[in-house]
């Protein structure tokens, strides 16, 4: 069983379909002891992140979240999910994360340009993935491969060796992280159609 975190944010449905599109029983609960016991926890998100951390307070959830990573069991963030990880964000100010990566979320500059074409923030779209370390979730996925994304932030890690992939949107930043059961992505799998039904059948097998 696949449990998916519901704390009032993110795209619950899209994800527990994808799931169980490529042959996955996924549940969505809001109660912190199941939590506690999934075999395989995946934590979601859309909005800001302080909304995001104080609904994860308030639900109960951070310390089943350490408590899951602590175990060893293998555990998703997607989108702002993955932003969550990290020590602290910029947006609207200061903020503090769950601190199980060590880093920062950063806003996109608003003068980024491709080819002395200005681009705008926040990202949205179709980007391309290169494959920085063969990690788990991205086996059998080539390099290149597009994926959807949708943000105007984007982690900085303290530590490169936990980049996964990197995308590039007016500069290199990174879009997937691996670190022993903790993986994550900026790009939402569950809207990558068949690149992104392959991501999520990888976690599965885990």
């Amino acid at each position: 069983m696949i449990t998916i975190i519901d704390y009032g944010m993110g795209n619950l449905r899209s994800v527990q379909k994808g799931f169980e599109k490529v042959g996955f029983a996924a549940e969505v609960t809001d109660d912190p002891r199941v939590v506690e016991r999934a075999d395989r926890l995946v934590l979601p998100g859309v909005g800001a992140f302080k909304d995001c951390m104080d609904n994860l307070r308030q639900g109960n959830f951070i310390d089943a979240i350490h408590s899951h990573i602590a175990s060893e069991r293998p555990f998703l963030g997607i989108c702002l999910g993955l932003q969550l990880l990290f020590s602290e964000s910029e947006e609207f100010g200061c903020h503090q994360g769950l601190g199980i990566i060590p880093g920062k979320v950063r806003r996109f500059a608003d003068d980024l340009q491709w080819e002395g074409e200005p681009l705008k923030v926040p990202h949205m779209g179709w980007n391309q993935v290169a494959i920085e370390r063969p990690s788990p979730l991205m086996r059998g996925i080539d390099e290149g491969s597009a994926v959807y994304f949708v943000h105007s932030y984007y982690v900085d890690p303290v530590d490169d060796s936990v980049v996964a992939t990197t995308t590039d949107y007016g500069q290199p930043f990174c879009s997937s992280i691996w670190r022993d059961n903790v993986m994550a992505t900026q790009f939402h799998p569950e809207k990558s159609q068949q690149v992104g039904l392959h991501i999520l059948k990888n976690f599965g097998e885990l």
